[in-house]
């Protein structure tokens, strides 16, 4: 991975977890609302070789209320 990915997926990571906290959401809750499991949203929060797709970046989105754009302005 190149390390503007690396920079880049470290800023999602961080503003996915953030997000989610200031929903009161556990990884469990956030997983039981979209089409993501607990273990991937686990894993794009902490593991900075996770990949990312663009069907995750809506669940997710959707999942937590927010538009797609809010998880990727950081």
């Amino acid at each position: 991975m190149k390390e503007r990915d690396k920079r880049r997926m470290a800023g999602f990571r961080m503003k996915l977890k953030e997000v989610r906290l200031e929903k009161q959401m556990t990884q469990h809750d956030l997983a039981s609302r979209c089409d993501v499991t607990r273990s991937k949203i686990s894993e794009l929060e902490s593991n900075e070789a996770a990949n990312l797709t663009l069907t995750t970046l809506f669940e997710l989105a959707e999942g937590l209320g927010v538009k797609p754009k809010d998880l990727l302005d950081f």
